[in-house]
């Protein structure tokens, strides 16, 4: 499968890269691994030796570098060969490993795996995340077993939640919402709109906890290749937005294979929003009981039942809800085919 490599995915949450000790992931079907050099900064080389090709994550940090622990062989940050223990020293100039343009920022790091310019303007703009005083943010990973772009469709299209996720955070009387569907400088927006309906629990949660009926939005905002920030909310039927009863819902994808899939989320939540630290754990584990216990299980089926077949091939039946999700595919193609020319 091709992937729009001329773009930054998010490759890890900055946690996950401790000083010390390598982190490993496959990417885009390429295996890496990260690590922090001794200023504290991120490296990133591919994770295999170009002497018998072992994984370098196997092998031993020192200071800057990484020496594979097979043949001794010790490659800097930069995938340069710096040592080689063998005979008079020498270094064949094939003895270089790839290293990849990392950017850190708002807990992230993100990944340039393209042969273009790491512009780091480029970089996906989630200042959602940014440290804001009274705004408290959660967050999360799961590896989905399917590919980023049937992930992609689940979240820009969200009628799914009166069905998947009723009870949680969709409910009946959202059926035949309103949805409008905007494009703005190459990215996507879907908004639905569902006034006067029984509030699902999760919004009840962070907003009056009384059960009443709200007005309810989803604006889901798709960024190319795959990056989506989610601004949803209710509040009071005929009211008006107020500072509770809303959040901001961070969903980043990053392809590790044509089949599945780096699922990174978040949730920021507005000052107005006073939750103590035992409904602030119960509103987390709701939000990822719906990715991990209703959404996964079903696009991991749904990868399987296409299995190796192209998915323009099946004829799938489009309804008007697929609006958005047909053209983030076309416009991901569209972005393959100029990368290749």
């Amino acid at each position: 499968m091709a992937f729009i490599r001329n773009a930054w995915y998010l490759a890890c949450w900055s946690s996950d890269i401790q000083p010390g000790a390598m982190f490993k992931r496959r990417l885009l079907d390429e295996p890496i691994v990260f690590y922090r050099k001794t200023d504290g900064t991120p490296a990133a080389l591919l994770d295999r030796c170009p002497h018998r090709f072992v994984p370098l994550s196997m092998g031993v940090l020192k200071q800057d570098n990484i020496m594979c622990q097979y043949h001794g062989l010790t490659f800097d940050c930069t995938g340069k060969c710096v040592d080689n223990p063998h005979g008079d020293g020498k270094i064949p100039a094939a003895a270089k490993v790839r290293s990849y343009p990392l950017a850190e920022s708002q807990g992230m790091v993100w990944i340039w795996m393209g042969t273009g310019e790491a512009d780091r303007a480029k970089l996906p703009n989630y200042d959602a995340l940014q440290q804001r005083e009274g705004f408290s943010t959660s967050h999360g990973y799961l590896n989905i077993e399917a590919n980023y772009e049937l992930m992609g469709e689940n979240l820009l299209d969200l009628s799914h939640i009166t069905y998947l996720h009723d009870g949680f955070l969709g409910s009946p009387e959202q059926r035949g919402a309103d949805q409008t569907l905007e494009e703005k400088d190459g990215t996507l927006i879907c908004k639905r709109w569902m006034p006067n309906i029984s509030v699902p629990r999760i919004f009840d949660m962070v907003y009056r906890r009384d059960g009443k009926p709200v007005d309810m939005w989803t604006h889901m905002t798709w960024i190319p290749p795959s990056n989506f920030l989610l601004d949803t909310g209710v509040h009071e039927v005929g009211g008006q937005r107020e500072d509770k009863g809303w959040y901001y819902g961070v969903h980043i994808l990053t392809p590790e294979t044509e089949k599945t899939t780096h699922y990174h989320f978040a949730a920021v939540m507005p000052p107005g929003t006073q939750l103590d630290e035992t409904q602030a754990s119960e509103f987390s584990r709701l939000r990822r009981m719906a990715f991990e216990d209703q959404d996964k299980p079903f696009l991991d089926a749904q990868q399987a039942a296409i299995g190796d077949q192209d998915f323009w091939a099946m004829k799938p039946v489009l309804l008007t809800v697929d609006a958005g999700p047909v053209r983030m595919r076309r416009q991901i193609e569209r972005l393959i085919k100029e990368e290749a020319l």
